[in-house]
C-alpha cells in the first residue's frame, strides 16, 4: 500500500471518527451564572418635610416611548442553512429602530419525517463502509452470496468510502435544513421566506414590524398608560 492509498484510506476514517465523537458527545454545560455582589442600601438621614400646597388635577399629558416596550420578536430560522448572521443582523437593526423591543432568535426545525431520516442516515453510511470493508466475512454468515454490486465497490475501495461518507453528509445537512426565515411579533408572524421564498429586506422588515406595533404610548400624571 503506498503513501496515496494510505491518505485516501485515513481521511475518510478520520472524518468517520470525529463524526461518531460529535454524534455521541453530550452537548458542553452552560456556564453558571456569575450572580452580582449584593447591594447595600444606605438609608439617608431623614430630613424635614415641606409640605406644599395640594395641586389640584389638570390634563393628561401626552408623552413618547419606547415604541417597542414590552413588544416580543421571534426570528425563528434555518441554523443549518447558515441564516445566523442574516438573523443577527435583523435583530440589531429592529433593537435600533424599536427601542425596548426584545427580539428572540431561535432555530426552526424541519419536518419530523426529515429530521427523522436524518437520525437514519448515519447508520446506512457505517453499513456501507462496514461491508466495503468485511463484506467477504459479513455475506457468508449470513448465508448470502456476494452480490456483484459488492465487488465492483471492493475493486475501488477508497473511493467508495470517501464518495459513500461525502455523500451521506450531503444527504443528511439537506435532511437538516428547513429554509426558514420566520418573523413574528406578539405571536402574529410577520414576514415568512416558506411562503414568500426570498429573504425580507432591512426597510421593508421595519416597516411591517412598526406596522404591528402599538404606536405612540400617553402616560397621564399617575402613571397609567393610554394608547
Amino acid at each position: 500500500m503506498d503513501r496515496t492509498q494510505m491518505v485516501l484510506l485515513g481521511l475518510p476514517i478520520l472524518l468517520l471518527f470525529t463524526d461518531i465523537v460529535n454524534l455521541f458527545t453530550p452537548p458542553p454545560p452552560k456556564p453558571a451564572a456569575n450572580h452580582p455582589p449584593p447591594r447595600v442600601h444606605y438609608q439617608p438621614k431623614s430630613q424635614p418635610v415641606i409640605q406644599e400646597p395640594p395641586e389640584f388635577p389638570t390634563e393628561k399629558r401626552s408623552v413618547i416611548g419606547g415604541i417597542g416596550q414590552g413588544s416580543v420578536i421571534n426570528i425563528n430560522f434555518c441554523v443549518s442553512c447558515s441564516y445566523r448572521s442574516t438573523a443577527i443582523t435583523m435583530k440589531n437593526m429592529l433593537e435600533s429602530s424599536f427601542p425596548g423591543v426584545e427580539v428572540i432568535l431561535a432555530n426552526y426545525p424541519p419536518p419530523l419525517p426529515k429530521r427523522l431520516l436524518s437520525k437514519v442516515v448515519p447508520a446506512v453510511q457505517f453499513g456501507i463502509i462496514g461491508i466495503i470493508m468485511a463484506g467477504e466475512h459479513i455475506f457468508p454468515r449470513l448465508g448470502m452470496v456476494p452480490p456483484p454490486w459488492y465487488y465492483s465497490l471492493r475493486a475501488n475501495r477508497f473511493g467508495s468510502i470517501a464518495s459513500t461518507w461525502l455523500f451521506g453528509n450531503f444527504i443528511q445537512s439537506f435532511l437538516q435544513s428547513s429554509g426558514a426565515f420566520e418573523v413574528y411579533c406578539n405571536g402574529e408572524m410577520v414576514f415568512s421566506k416558506l411562503k414568500e421564498q426570498r429573504f425580507p429586506g432591512e426597510i421593508e422588515l421595519r416597516d411591517l414590524i412598526g406596522r404591528k406595533l402599538s404606536g405612540l404610548r400617553f402616560v397621564d400624571n399617575s402613571g397609567g398608560v393610554w394608547s
